[in-house]
């Protein structure tokens, strides 16, 4: 039922994003230069229909193969077209005709406006929770990105877990949704209006994390976050006691993360190398490293960034051969000394 609601009111309720009833699905964060300028170059067609509630552009994507999950109208899809350049490829999936209609349409307007000999986008009509059945290869992309799709769809397991098979290793799910701080619920998660508006199917926090988890992305990083307003007084009252957030994940098919942040004294020192990042780097949002700076890291942190794309931007300082116990930060340092009945201090993660 979800995909059916998802088709009719992104097909044929909404025919721009003036006709969005809530905030959910609208982006305020302010884009970094590179990413404004790439946005002036998307046709007006595209840019009026387009849905997302965050910026879905990660660092050091020059040559990347890219795989965009729910990319509607294409705003996304050639925006990073432009950065990855045309030695790079974006693919978008979506399951909305209208909105495919769109988005192919204006291909080779794209093309030319970026000056590229050869289109390096291509779109796909299908369903992201049956992306085994499209035919995209296992293993075959360096990133993939979605803009407030997965809360959209019934099977979010599905999702992550194929995922994670057509990235590479290394690779990188870089997405935003909308979240909620319980389970939403389950009578509500066929209303039209709070599925299309990207709240009924959002995910409590809590079962994203195990979901990820489960698909083989530990330690999920959260990258930015911000508070979700229901001006629109009907959908308020039906989600009443719930409170939304839109955030921004990255997870990493790396082997070898551990459930928790380990210290064995490792640091990383950014070389100020990544186009649109001259001064420092953010990881996530307690990741902030500054160029020429010795940062100190956990082991998963140190993997994050070794054995990814981002290696060559990065000098590495240490090893694993001696472990210092938990991160400083990630919680307490022992689970021991709480026997006197008080209640033990929260995670406090650095990731």
């Amino acid at each position: 039922m979800n995909l059916e609601n998802s088709r009719d009111y992104y097909g044929k309720v909404l025919q721009g994003s003036d006709d969005l009833r809530t905030d959910a699905c609208c982006t305020m964060e302010a884009p970094a230069p590179p990413v404004r300028t790439a946005m002036m170059n998307v046709h007006e067609d595209v840019r009026a229909r387009y849905y997302g509630c965050g910026l879905v552009v990660p660092e050091a994507i020059d040559g990347a193969h890219i795989l965009d999950l729910g990319s509607g109208s294409g705003q996304d899809v050639y925006i990073l077209a432009q950065l990855v350049g045309e030695q790079g490829s974006v693919t978008g999936v979506d399951a909305t005709p209208e909105q495919l209609a769109v988005a192919t349409e204006h291909v080779e307007w794209h093309r030319e406006r970026f000056g590229y000999a050869k289109s390096n986008v291509r779109f796909v009509e299908g369903d992201i929770e049956k992306l085994d059945q499209l035919g995209l290869e296992a293993g075959s992309f360096d990133v993939i990105v979605s803009n407030c799709v997965i809360n959209l769809v019934a099977d979010k397991a599905a999702v992550f877990a194929a995922a994670h098979k057509l990235l590479k290793p290394g690779g990188e799910l870089y997405f935003s949704d909308v979240y909620a701080d319980r389970r939403v619920p389950a009578h509500l998660l066929n209303d039209p209006v709070l599925h299309g508006e990207c709240l009924s199917g959002a995910l409590y926090w809590g079962d994203f994390d195990r979901l990820a988890k489960a698909a083989g992305f530990a330690d999920p990083r959260l990258v930015t976050d911000r508070p979700l307003a229901i001006n629109d007084k009907e959908a308020a009252e039906k989600l009443d006691g719930i409170a939304f957030t839109s955030a921004t994940f990255r997870l990493f098919k790396i082997d070898g993360l551990e459930p928790r942040c380990e210290d064995y004294g490792q640091a990383v020192r950014y070389k100020g190398s990544m186009p649109g990042a001259p001064r420092a780097f953010d990881l996530d949002g307690h990741h902030h490293i500054e160029t020429g700076r010795v940062f100190p890291v956990c082991g998963n942190t140190w993997k994050m960034l070794a054995e990814t794309r981002f290696a060559e931007h990065f000098d590495f300082l240490g090893d694993c051969s001696r472990h210092y116990g938990i991160f400083p930060g990630c919680g307490v340092a022992s689970p021991f000394g709480q026997a006197d009945g008080a209640a033990p201090a929260a995670d406090a993660p650095c990731c």
